[in-house]
């Protein structure tokens, strides 16, 4: 954990075409939190010391950046968005993006970590697979980093950016043998929130959480960026596009009391989208556990009735421990409820004892 202070603008780093930066960004503007959002290119601000300071350096080197400083007062830089999203529920008490009922908490980390870990790989899959949307990543990335570079500059940029992310999707599991899952996952996900959004404006009811500003960041690229689910969007579920503008900036936005559901009777819209949560997020977290646990090189299995394999990735392992703490930290009559909901959903298996 560490400590934000309230009395200053949060400091951070991104660029308009990270999911994870937009998400941050959505969900600080409705929480009314001041920021500082710094240029996304390192190198930008090493070569203009008299505009920006020195900063320090994240272990991995991914957007957002966020400058907190630890219990010593050090400056630290951190990349991971959902735990400074809880640290900020810590400083700022304020809007909240936390139900307060333990199990729409759990419902919430859930469904967000799906959005973080599951949802983008259909965002990577989209932009780093198709030529329209390969083009147009390459064209305006490195624009966004560095909008007065030289056309020779942003060229050798375009082919590096469009070269690592290609190279890095068997991270991803975008391949020859997962593409028509991840398709089809992405697609049933998109066609069900649309549904929901049909009874309530919110994912948990009729104020954001942190899910909605996950599933947010990713359909700033998939809904309003890459031309190839773009446009699957806008002719099937315009909805969800008119959506994801509209959570861009919640600032606005006046809250009720009891606007969030209650567990644990939850509406069908939702349930649905929790058993597409379960019906292949689940298994593939396991899986990957497992693979990890076992030193495997390869992850491999049957998802949805179709193989899935790629290079198994150590921090979703951090991601099941995450929210399996999360239930564990549930009342007994708590995780009662929650047998209800994750009963019919596939998601059991997340919770089960090892």
């Amino acid at each position: 954990m560490f400590t934000i202070d309230s009395e200053s603008p949060l400091e951070l780093m991104g660029v308009p075409g990270s999911p994870y930066t937009r998400k941050m960004l959505g969900l600080l503007r409705y929480r009314r939190i001041p920021y500082r959002l710094l240029p996304g290119s390192r190198h930008l601000i090493r070569q203009d010391e008299t505009r920006f300071r020195r900063r320090a350096e994240p272990k991995v080197p991914l957007l957002p950046t966020f400058y907190i400083k630890d219990e010593e007062g050090k400056e630290q830089a951190v990349c991971d968005s959902s735990p400074v999203l809880r640290d900020l529920e810590n400083s700022f008490k304020e809007r909240s993006v936390i139900p307060d009922d333990p199990l729409m908490a759990l419902v919430n980390s859930t469904i967000e970590d799906y959005a973080d870990e599951w949802l983008t790989k259909a965002m990577f899959h989209y932009r780093w697979t198709y030529a329209a949307d390969i083009q147009k990543a390459g064209d305006i990335l490195p624009r966004w980093t560095n909008i007065c570079a030289a056309e020779e500059e942003i060229m050798a940029r375009s082919a590096a950016i469009r070269d690592l992310p290609i190279s890095r999707l068997h991270y991803v599991g975008s391949n020859s043998v997962t593409k028509d899952t991840i398709e089809k996952s992405f697609k049933r996900f998109i066609g069900l929130l649309d549904k929901h959004l049909t009874e309530l404006p919110f994912i948990l009811g009729k104020r954001p959480s942190s899910c909605d500003f996950a599933v947010f960041g990713q359909l700033t690229c998939l809904a309003l960026f890459d031309p190839t689910p773009q446009q699957l969007i806008l002719q099937h579920y315009p909805r969800v596009y008119a959506w994801t503008e509209v959570v861009e900036d919640l600032s606005g936005y006046e809250l009720l009391a009891n606007d969030w559901l209650q567990s644990p009777s939850l509406p069908q819209t939702l349930l649905d989208i929790l058993h597409e949560v379960g019906r292949l997020y689940a298994p593939y977290l396991l899986a990957n556990a497992k693979a990890i646990a076992e030193n495997s090189e390869r992850l491999q299995l049957e998802l949805d009735g179709r193989p899935w394999e790629q290079t198994p990735f150590p921090y979703q392992v951090k991601c099941l421990q995450k929210i399996r703490e999360e239930y564990s930290e549930l009342a007994a009559e708590q995780k009662l409820l929650a047998q209800t909901v994750l009963n019919s959903s596939g998601l059991t298996a997340l919770f089960a004892d090892d």
